[in-house]
């Protein structure tokens, strides 16, 4: 059996709760595809950066900023205070009962539980928003920015002509997290679904953790964090805009590499290369938990290799006298790792659990697709790591795959809208090839039969001109194929591409073009009310408005 050793600094509470047996149920093996490699895409090099946040908006690096969350006094100001990162950090500042508020150029979905909890939010931006309800005579504590909040913000500069400090999301994650043990969830994909999966599971077994993740989780009761006491803080650690590089996690969490966030990062190297800085910021004697399949995460590894010498399986090794290396994945190359996975009766998978090729335990989750399967095992590699030699190793695994197979996803990552007849419409935040191609074949595993129809709406232009290809090859688990006009985000067009160049480029399935989301419904309430009782699946793929498809689809049919 493995033995695995834990820094002393890092705390695991002691009251566990009895094991449980879990019943396997094991139908047929199925596999994931490789990856496309992404083709190099050199424009960008040239592409304006105008959206880009100004390091100067950030202030305060040299100065002795503490945030306390143990003095409840003060108001902190939220700039795009509706984005998924920026909403959860207001979230925890009101819970520990701070005064918060916060302004965006839109409504969220995330402000709905803000406004609940007391925080005053505001659609624009402008001077009066940090002003407080005197006219001007009391302005915020501190005022943090989102990465997607230009530099010439009017709130930004009002709040520097009148001495309020300002800090980027980055800064801010820092100095709240510096004196926990932090588990920082990185990667390419996954963050969400891994860290949230990680703080259930931790939170279920004893520990009075805090958590933030960039999504909102049904299983939490304050939808994307989780308040606690102990020492452990479970962080959803985003490499945009180097926003990870600031931390000094404990345990540090590498789920893949890809290239992503193209507006950010010149190519594929230009990522890895953020990645190790950032597993330079792990503590001494801490711990390293990285997905031994993906090629780009496994590269990682080269440079420590040279630094410390050779290493023909890191897992369980010392990185110098830094931190310890463990390795998870389907490869038995890695200590963790999962044999004979295979659909089961909840529509998740079922797997055997092994380490260093020994049959440990079975593994049953509710949610499908092996994308999942490998978020688990970094939350068993990772619980493992924490929990050390201070309980039975099978009683530990079996406390923790009871908490894994109750764990039920995270909002917008294949969640069921709603279904009407034949038709079930599902929602996913899928807008990387990556990511369209593993919920896809998710899809597939739960439905082998059923027809496939997603709606897929591009998420910024620079992402698709550089990916166009693999995307054009990511559908091949779908029987047709909709796709809708870029959704923008921060970017103009300056490469002259559309959604349509996209679904002219799939070859195989059956795909259009139809840019406005209401003519969606409209060709989507037609095609299934000719035929109502045909099964067949809807889902809606991308980071923009996508989501709101799903409810009026399923309106229209019902009336």
């Amino acid at each position: 059996m493995p033995t695995i050793s834990v820094s002393n600094s890092l705390h695991f509470p002691a009251n566990f709760l009895e094991k449980t047996e879990t019943h396997i149920r094991r139908m047929n093996i199925f596999s994931l595809k490789q990856n496309r490699t992404v083709p190099s895409f050199v424009s960008l090099q040239e592409k304006k950066r105008s959206v880009s946040v100004s390091t100067n908006c950030t202030f305060g690096r040299n100065q002795d900023f503490k945030v306390d969350l143990k003095n409840r006094n003060g108001w902190f100001h939220f700039v795009g205070i509706g984005g998924c990162g920026l909403s959860a950090l207001a979230m925890l500042a009101l819970k520990h009962g701070f005064e918060v508020s916060g302004s965006d150029i839109v409504w969220s979905s995330y402000m709905h539980g803000l406004k609940d909890a007391g925080a005053r939010l505001y659609i624009g931006h402008s001077m009066s928003n940090i002003e407080g309800n005197n006219g001007g005579s009391r302005f915020p504590d501190a005022v943090v920015v989102s990465s997607a909040i230009p530099h010439y913000n009017v709130e930004i500069l009002h709040a520097k002509s009148v001495g309020v400090p300002v800090y980027k999301r980055d800064y801010w994650l820092a100095k709240l997290t510096e004196n926990y043990n932090l588990i920082a969830v990185s990667g390419s994909h996954g963050k969400s679904t891994t860290a949230s999966m990680l703080a259930y599971v931790l939170k279920a077994i004893g520990d009075d953790l805090t958590a933030v993740v960039g999504a909102r989780v049904p299983q939490f009761p304050d939808g994307s964090i989780i308040l606690g006491n102990s020492q452990n803080f479970v962080l959803e650690a985003d490499e945009y805009d180097g926003c990870f590089l600031g931390l000094s996690p404990s345990v540090a969490i590498v789920t893949n590499l890809d290239w992503e966030h193209v507006d950010i990062f010149q190519d594929e190297e230009a990522v890895k290369s953020a990645f190790r800085r950032f597993l330079k910021q792990i503590r001494t004697g801490g711990h390293l938990v990285l997905c031994g399949d993906s090629s780009g995460a496994y590269s990682l590894l080269d440079q420590i290799q040279q630094g410390t010498g050779s290493m023909s399986n890191p897992s369980s090794d010392v990185c110098g006298n830094s931190y310890r290396i463990v390795t998870y994945g389907i490869s038995s190359k890695n200590e963790w790792h999962a044999k004979s996975i295979c659909p089961n009766s909840q529509g998740g998978s079922d797997y055997i659990l092994c380490s260093r090729g020994c049959p440990l335990a079975d593994i049953s989750l509710q949610i499908p697709g092996i994308h999942n399967v490998l978020n688990s095992l970094a939350v068993i590699a990772t619980v493992l790591t924490l929990m050390g030699d201070k309980r039975d190793l099978h009683e530990s695994i079996d406390c923790v795959k009871f908490h894994l197979s109750k764990f039920m996803g995270v909002s917008r990552r294949f969640e069921k809208i709603g279904k009407i007849y034949g038709c079930q419409v599902y929602d996913d935040y899928a807008h990387h090839p990556t990511e369209v191609r593993a919920v896809l074949q998710a899809a597939r595993q739960r439905f082998p039969d059923k027809t496939l129809l997603a709606v897929f709406q591009p998420h910024t232009y620079s992402r698709l001109v550089a990916m166009k290809d693999d995307f054009a090859a990511a559908f091949d688990d779908a029987d047709q194929v909709v796709v809708t006009k870029v959704y923008a985000a921060r970017e103009t067009n300056d490469w002259n591409i559309s959604g349509r160049d996209l679904a002219a480029s799939i070859i195989g399935t059956p795909s259009e073009y139809i840019p406005s989301l209401g003519d969606v419904v409209d060709r989507l309430v037609h095609q299934i009310s000719n035929d109502p009782h045909r099964e067949i699946v809807v889902l809606t793929l991308g980071a923009g408005d996508i989501t709101t498809v799903g409810p009026k689809l399923l309106h229209e049919l019902q009336n």
